[in-house]
């Protein structure tokens, strides 16, 4: 390993970065931005070539070029071949753009410009009946697409072969082109984070776009050890700081790296990115245009596809619903769960913030509204989308512009992250809606008493857990996380059914599981949840070991037995879950006397959280926590 090469991009923590030259100033921009490029296939075999383009008979792909053979054709009017023309009609001062293209004919090719509507209708824009290789450019005014609709290319290759390559979508450039940085936040996942920085490197064009990169390492398997990590590193030159610090969650990584680059350029962007994504290179390049030519500041945001369902949609916006304390719900009309071989989003619809998996925020919006709150890990994306919108910047999730990222429904909602779901929704809320004590309580009750009956007794200690922090104000916040995080996982290893278990060797005997079945949702559920909960605690339940699948594991279900095997929800185990009476007694007095004193205390607690705001995302306050010594 090359020692020396590390040494050159490590910082120490103490102090701030030192920036690369690139980041400390604005560039000369071209005479014309590329958007967008024709990409052809993915970054990846996991990953469909038709996200990219759709062809029809013979043809030989790369990534920037594509070659059909006589007779065939390809479009674009795929997921990451379209171009979101709705959006940038809507939120940028870009009027018109150019889709440019090299090609290489042998005979004829028709080449065709095509637009689609809210509803999806199509409609040829520009053609061209091309007989003799070179430059092509089709031009589209943007000027019908408010609501919805794109744009895209069909390729006909006609008595011989066609090539396309150096396929881009462009617009008039402005004044200056804006500094970026990536910022990569990473916790013991360093394999994974050595692979998205080479993802970045393996891109020359995007490469060369970015000023620098922040890998902000938080853990004991560190990134710099890794392999990988050391080959990637020549190629970024001076552009790569590798940053070392305590534990403190995502909000604590990605903060740093808004910390690091606000301080150098107050026009500069910074892009927060995931460590354990499959990283779209190109993703990088249609943010950063998309922010450069923006009416105004604003947070930009990529979309998350599957993991492990590749070419599915997680959702094309999300929004808050702070009254309930929820988060990550589907923007009306939005896409949610959604094949993009199938489907494409053709409305635009607003987002409410975008989460951290890939996000672009500009340093103007640092400076006006500081950095973000010091809440570890869960809402911290939320809190700063919300707070942004109230100071006038808007979130701007993109179409056609994504990364892949772990699928949300293979991790089991009973874990210790619970305690910081719980504890930050109610944070977040207070800041920025005036929660209604009374709904607020009886919500919560609600949600414990469906655990209750279910024998998830460590979920409902992990969540009475995250309620008592929170009610101990924003002293809470104090350390940044680390002594709530210790204690959020130490607490749950009193309650067997948070241990997952082999399915092969459960320790419960195999041949005593019998499975069941769940039937239809209930109708009347609060009528259900009242009978499930007098028959756990009266005992008058089903005896017997009985196993459960996942995808029946509902509360109403569960509670009808004893003693039930349930399926992780990761697919890797099982958890075995037992009727303790005196432990849910127990925990339903505790329930009752925490909501009793967060619906006495929670206007006192509103006003005092509100009040700690500034200097709980002051740099100084961030600075102490980093360790860093001012100058």
């Amino acid at each position: 390993m090359d020692q020396s090469a590390t040494k050159a991009v490590t910082e120490t923590n103490d102090r701030p970065s030192t920036a690369p030259a690139s980041l400390r100033a604005d560039h000369q921009a071209p005479d014309r931005l590329v958007l967008q490029r024709g990409i052809f296939t993915g970054p990846s075999a996991k990953v469909s070539d038709e996200l990219y383009a759709v062809v029809k008979g013979r043809a030989h792909r790369e990534r920037l070029e594509l070659r059909l053979d006589k007779g065939a054709s390809a479009h674009t009017n795929t997921y990451f071949g379209r171009f979101a023309a709705s959006y940038w009609q809507r939120w940028t001062t870009v009027t018109e753009v150019w889709a440019t293209m090299v090609l290489d004919v042998t005979k004829r090719a028709r080449i065709r410009l095509v637009a689609s509507d809210i509803a999806g209708h199509r409609r040829i824009i520009d053609t061209a009946e091309v007989t003799a290789s070179g430059p092509l450019t089709l031009t589209a005014p943007l000027d019908q697409y408010v609501d919805g609709g794109a744009l895209w290319l069909e390729f006909d290759a006609i008595g011989g072969e066609l090539g396309i390559s150096a396929q881009t979508w462009t617009a008039t450039a402005p004044d200056h082109v804006r500094p970026v940085a990536i910022a990569i936040c990473t916790f013991n996942r360093a394999a994974d984070c050595a692979e998205t920085v080479a993802a970045l490197a393996s891109d020359a064009p995007i490469l060369a776009a970015i000023d620098a990169v922040y890998v902000v390492d938080q853990g004991t398997d560190l990134v710099e050890n890794q392999p990988r990590f050391q080959e990637t590193l020549p190629v970024f030159g001076d552009k790569l700081r590798y940053i070392r610090q305590p534990n403190l969650g995502g909000a604590g990584g990605f903060t740093r790296g808004l910390y690091e680059v606000s301080a150098v350029n107050e026009h500069a962007d910074v892009i927060l990115m995931d460590d354990d994504i499959l990283c779209e290179p190109e993703t990088v390049l249609r943010l950063n245009a998309f922010a450069n030519l923006t009416a105004e500041p604003t947070l930009v945001g990529a979309q998350m596809l599957f993991l492990l369902n590749p070419d599915y949609l997680n959702v094309g916006a999300e929004e808050v619903h702070l009254h309930e304390l929820k988060h990550g719900q589907k923007v009306s009309k939005a896409l949610r769960n959604t094949s993009m071989l199938k489907k494409n989003q053709e409305r635009r619809v607003d987002a409410g913030y975008n989460a951290w998996w890939t996000c672009l925020i500009p340093a103007e919006v640092v400076a006006k509204i500081g950095l973000p709150v010091p809440i570890f890990f869960q809402w911290d994306d939320v809190e700063y989308g919300i707070r942004a919108r109230e100071h006038g910047f808007v979130t701007v999730t993109l179409p056609n512009a994504a990364v892949w990222h772990a699928d949300f429904y293979w991790k089991d909602y009973d874990d210790w992250a619970r305690y910081f779901s719980t504890r930050n929704s109610l944070i977040v809320g207070s800041l920025h809606a005036d929660l209604d004590g009374k709904a607020i309580t009886r919500q919560l009750f609600r949600s414990l008493a469906e655990h209750l009956v279910a024998m998830q007794y460590g979920l409902v200690h992990t969540t009475l857990q995250g309620i008592e922090d929170f009610l101990q104000g924003p002293k809470i916040l104090r350390d940044g996380g680390i002594a709530a995080l210790a204690a959020a996982r130490t607490g749950r290893a009193d309650y067997p059914e948070t241990i997952k278990h082999s399915a092969a060797t459960p320790p419960v005997r195999s041949g005593d599981i019998q499975m069941r079945r769940a039937g239809g949702e209930p109708s009347r559920v609060t009528a259900v949840l009242i009978k499930r909960a007098i028959a756990q605690w009266t005992g008058r339940t089903q005896h017997g070991l009985i196993g459960v699948t996942r995808e029946d594991a509902h509360w109403w279900h569960v509670a009808l037995f004893d003693h039930v095997v349930v399926t992780d929800a990761s697919q890797s185990g099982v958890r075995i879950r037992q009727r303790d009476k005196p432990r849910a007694r127990a925990l339903l007095i505790r329930t009752i006397r925490v909501l009793r004193r967060l619906r006495r205390d929670l206007p006192t607690l509103t006003e005092q959280y509100r009040a700690a705001v500034p200097e709980l995302t002051s740099r100084e306050n961030w600075e102490r926590l980093y360790g860093i010594k001012p100058d």
